[in-house]
């Protein structure tokens, strides 16, 4: 693919920061902190850092070796690597394309949330139905919405080296400076609520960090087990072609051990300061209750603790809102570039004309999600038992389906059908060492395989 769209990272740095921004994204700075909160911190944070090192590193080095070895984009990659296997490039396809109709939604609920904090309307956003109306409003999270889109489709029309590297290279410096400056504020703070209980950042961080074990039982260690993985699927952007297409685009003399490995720390570097600068915080304004906000942390109980801040709370909403609107940018990039480069490889078409088709059908595409929130409003009841918004059923069956059975069966294909040390070879193409190919080969072959059936299995409500 790469040697016909002209796209290609200039170095290994390039790529270990493109593909670390299209890892590092809402996920982090959203969901992860939420899930910690949700699932007893240091408890959740073992789990997820266990499954980081061995099934994330295994997927890892599986999607950007099919994607270098094969230079194709994901639709085709699957059939070279086995004949007949090609349906696994299509379903993979569907993934990001799903995702897409959705993700500048919520690009645009963040810029939203920053033109408030620069217009000094901090208090406002704290108002519990601030949120709720806006999503509900006829014009404003369209536009919003368009605006976003239309970054992210400038991205990608420039290509690899002019727009993703590029402004990767920017990017994520800046969002990591961010993320560590905030944190470190987090646990300077302190507040005594009106029962004249006084709460610390620092207290915070234990409610963080050490795991509260009080009350699990099997069941919720199962739940907390499938939080932590569906959150790895989420971040670091596997089973969905992403990887694939980014291995695409490396050159033959990058070293894919260190880059797995610098990729693999960034994001969870990011993950765990995310955690470090929201939990505390939460948790020194709002309590252990406010630590039960859930997915509407981030644009409801954020803000009611940035108000609680005083005057500087306006200035540390802004920087958030920018380094999330950083980190969603990019992620939406990687999603977009996916599709842009699977269309260029099917219909021979130049990267200009297909992004420009692509953005087009999503800006029609993301209006609709828009307005599942107000005309378009409904309450559809999900197999895990939940109910959902047009948003919520497009999330679940991409990240809670597809990306289970995308999983699945790539474990299969590598390690029963073309054997582990189809990956291996690519590991080791330039003489380095795969030390770690021992683990890789039982965790595709064994261990992989039934956590994915466990994990479709618990998403489709069967279990």
């Amino acid at each position: 693919m790469a040697t016909k769209s002209g796209g290609r990272f200039t170095g290994q740095l390039g790529f270990v920061l493109a593909a670390a921004g299209s890892a590092v994204g809402l996920g982090n700075i959203w969901r992860f902190p939420y899930l910690a909160a949700k699932d007893g911190g240091g408890l959740f944070l073992v789990i997820y850092l266990f499954l980081l090192v061995t099934f994330g590193f295994t997927m890892l080095a599986a999607e950007l070796s099919i994607g270098r070895k094969t230079r194709q984009s994901p639709v085709k990659a699957y059939a070279i690597v086995r004949p007949g296997w090609g349906f696994l490039g299509v379903l993979t396809f569907f993934v990001p394309a799903i995702i897409m109709t959705y993700y500048s939604v919520i690009g645009g609920w963040i810029l939203k949330y920053i033109t408030v904090y620069l217009s000094g309307a901090g208090q406002a956003a704290a108002d519990s139905k601030f949120f709720g109306a806006f999503i509900t409003a006829d014009s404003a999270p369209l536009i919003f919405n368009l605006i976003f889109l239309g970054l992210t489709a400038l991205i990608v029309y420039k290509g690899v080296e002019k727009g993703i590297e590029k402004s990767s290279v920017f990017i994520m410096p800046v969002l990591l400076l961010v993320v560590v400056g905030i944190s470190l504020f987090s646990l300077t703070l302190s507040h005594t609520d009106a029962g004249g209980v006084t709460r610390t950042g620092l207290q915070g961080l234990k409610v963080y960090l050490i795991p509260n074990l009080q009350g699990l039982t099997f069941s919720s260690f199962l739940q907390i087990l499938l939080d932590a993985m569906m959150q790895l699927f989420f971040s670091m952007s596997i089973a969905m072609g992403i990887m694939i297409t980014y291995g695409s685009y490396v050159r033959g003399q990058v070293n894919m051990n260190h880059s797995i490995a610098q990729i693999g720390l960034f994001d969870t570097g990011v993950s765990v300061l995310a955690g470090l600068m929201i939990i505390p915080a939460i948790f020194v304004y709002a309590g252990m209750e406010g630590m039960a906000s859930g997915p509407g942390l981030m644009f409801v109980s954020l803000p009611k603790v940035f108000n609680a801040m005083g005057s500087i709370g306006v200035f540390i909403g802004l920087i958030f809102f920018l380094m999330a609107a950083f980190a969603a940018l990019t992620s939406c990039v990687s999603v977009l570039e996916t599709l842009t480069a699977t269309c260029m490889e099917i219909l021979g078409s130049s990267r200009k004309k297909t992004t420009l088709i692509l953005t087009a059908l999503y800006a029609v595409a993301s209006t609709v999600i828009c307005m599942g929130y107000n005309r378009f409003y409904v309450e559809l009841p999900l197999p895990n038992g939940s109910k959902a918004q047009l948003l919520d059923l497009m999330d679940y069956i991409s990240t809670g389906v597809l990306m289970p059975l995308v999983a699945l069966l790539s474990a299969v294909l590598i390690g029963w059908l073309v054997k582990p040390r189809w990956v291996i070879e690519e590991m080791e193409r330039n003489g380095e060492r795969f030390g770690q190919k021992k683990i890789f080969a039982f965790m595709i072959r064994y261990l992989c395989p039934p956590i994915m059936v466990v994990l479709f299995v618990k998403a489709t409500g069967l279990l």
